[in-house]
């Protein structure tokens, strides 16, 4: 399974005139006309591979003219499947004008079901939480974040993810400067594959990370049977004692 990052398909808008990568509204308009070429290029990769891909993320134009932040996973079979971002930064709301989605979505995989959180998203415990509940032993965490603290939020959330839920989170940011870019044109993080805190697990949590702003892949074997093992006789309950805390708040 190969993750790529949260608006990594912006850099296609440099195959535009400097007047649409330029401009944070006509660059969404025209990433458009690239789109089914995106498309193709992945199912295409996935088959030919024979894995699971998701995608990165890319603003998807909506009927009513609005733009989501779409994240596509697309199976070995080259059939895509898809995760709109649930909750917009600041700079999406106020300068991009980006839409939330409205759906909570999991999918099934040869390896067990899994769900996605964009970015931001994996920064609210009710995504995720509701994901495992529906049955999801992994998150993948597509991100794009412009300030080490930006970045560390992310990380934060990710790893939080996987200690409140004992499960794995994958998170793929994009790194990199394209100071041609209106929308992408600075960009920190290291991608890395976050477990549970418990018996079976890295001690820190952490089975695999990158460098620090270096484009890399970062590799990993997990094994998601080990997850109803660690919530069954775990050091800890984290994901049993969930509703526990609900009692206590009222």
């Amino acid at each position: 399974m190969l993750v790529f990052p949260e608006y990594f398909s912006m850099e296609l808008a440099s195959l535009f005139p400097e007047a649409v990568y330029r401009s944070l509204s006509a660059q969404l308009a025209e990433m458009q006309s690239v789109l089914p070429d995106f498309m193709m290029l992945y199912a295409d990769l996935a088959e030919q591979h024979g894995i699971y891909i998701l995608a990165g993320t890319f603003p998807v134009r909506q009927p009513d003219g609005s733009y989501r932040n779409r994240a596509f996973l697309f199976r070995p079979d080259g059939r895509p499947e898809f995760q709109d971002k649930l909750l917009m930064t600041r700079f999406e709301n106020e300068q991009w004008l980006i839409s939330p989605g409205k759906e909570i979505r999991t999918f099934d995989t040869e390896f067990g079901r899994i769900g996605i959180n964009v970015c931001y998203d994996s920064e609210f415990p009710l995504i995720a939480r509701r994901q495992v509940e529906m049955g999801a032993n992994l998150i993948l965490v597509p991100s794009c974040t412009d300030t080490l603290a930006g970045y560390h939020r992310v990380r934060i959330g990710c790893q939080a993810r996987a200690l409140e839920n004992q499960c794995y989170v994958v998170q793929s940011p994009t790194v990199g400067s394209a100071p041609w870019s209106e929308a992408v044109d600075v960009n920190v993080g290291a991608a890395a594959i976050y477990t549970p805190v418990d018996y079976g697990h890295p001690d820190n949590g952490i089975l695999a990370i990158g460098e620090l702003n270096r484009p890399q892949w970062v590799y990993g074997e997990i094994d998601l049977d080990s997850i109803a093992r660690v919530r069954e006789t775990g050091q800890v309950f984290n994901y049993r004692d969930w509703p526990a805390q609900f009692e206590l708040t009222g």
